[in-house]
């Protein structure tokens, strides 16, 4: 009897059942090359809207459509056998309705095979995240620093300094965990506040610049191997730096090219010796 691929992924209670446990180790992918790298080594691969400002160049997430993230989320799943991806649902395809939600987040299970989707905000958004599991779609959250809401929050900063934005996070989290959601990502939050959500809500929790307390982490891979250098945010650790190796690679193919070393006798067909 043979076992089907899907058989061996991380499912989204899987996920959920690693609540106060061995962390959940987590990154993105945005195609089917690095998810092969990475899908042994972790047990959930987001594919994020994160791609239009690492893969495409954007300023921020807001360009990123709901047809790129079916098609980089369809890339990471042929990828990929044994982790849970989760694919996130890019701006204004879900914050409409619960309706519309649905129907943007069943495309994407439908097309892609992913096992979950992941939507930001907080209490707003609870109904929604309610609608969608009601329904049979696992739902990852998303509180503290929203990207997709930066331009209204004033860009970029830490979340949670002050004790009425702290209230408003925790408000937030449990809103959306009470709501369904089998996990949440806590992002750029301060540490005692994202230590105190993950205590207090029944999701798991995974933190990207929050806190060693939460159930679980996750790094954009390009940052974390050197290859966004755009920006690099404080919570981020560079395990790599291979973007200077691609630098040092092309620029020593190149001189091979200007020389003419490149290419040589054995990189041809038919020809043992190209001076004849």
């Amino acid at each position: 009897m043979t076992t089907s691929l899907t058989s061996k992924r991380h499912s989204a209670p899987a996920i959920l059942a690693r609540k106060g446990g061995d962390p959940v180790v987590c990154l993105t992918a945005y195609s089917t090359p690095m998810a092969r790298q990475l899908d042994p080594f972790v047990d959930l691969l987001i594919v994020g809207d994160s791609v239009g400002m690492v893969l495409y160049g954007m300023d921020s997430t807001m360009g990123v459509t709901l047809d790129m993230m079916i098609a980089h989320g369809g890339a990471v799943m042929r990828g990929s056998e044994r982790a849970c991806v989760i694919v996130d649902m890019p701006f204004a395809t879900y914050q409409e309705s619960p309706q519309a939600a649905y129907r943007s987040a069943a495309r994407v299970m439908a097309e892609t095979g992913c096992s979950g989707v992941k939507i930001e905000g907080g209490s707003e958004m609870a109904e929604t995240v309610r609608f969608l599991t009601r329904r049979g779609i696992p739902v990852m959250g998303h509180v503290g620093l929203m990207p997709q809401s930066v331009k209204s929050a004033g860009g970029y900063t830490a979340q949670g300094k002050s004790a009425e934005d702290a209230r408003h996070i925790m408000a937030d989290a449990k809103a959306v965990s009470e709501a369904g959601a089998f996990s949440l990502v806590i992002e750029a939050t301060v540490e005692k506040v994202a230590r105190d959500i993950t205590a207090a809500v029944s999701a798991v929790t995974i933190g990207i610049g929050a806190s060693p307390a939460c159930d679980g982490q996750v790094l954009v891979t390009e940052d974390l191997v050197g290859l966004f250098g755009d920006f690099t945010p404080k919570f981020v650790k560079r395990y790599a730096e291979l973007g200077a190796e691609i630098e040092k690679a092309a620029q020593a193919y190149a001189e091979d090219v200007r020389a003419r070393r490149f290419p040589g006798p054995e990189h041809c067909f038919g020809s043992k010796n190209l001076s004849e």
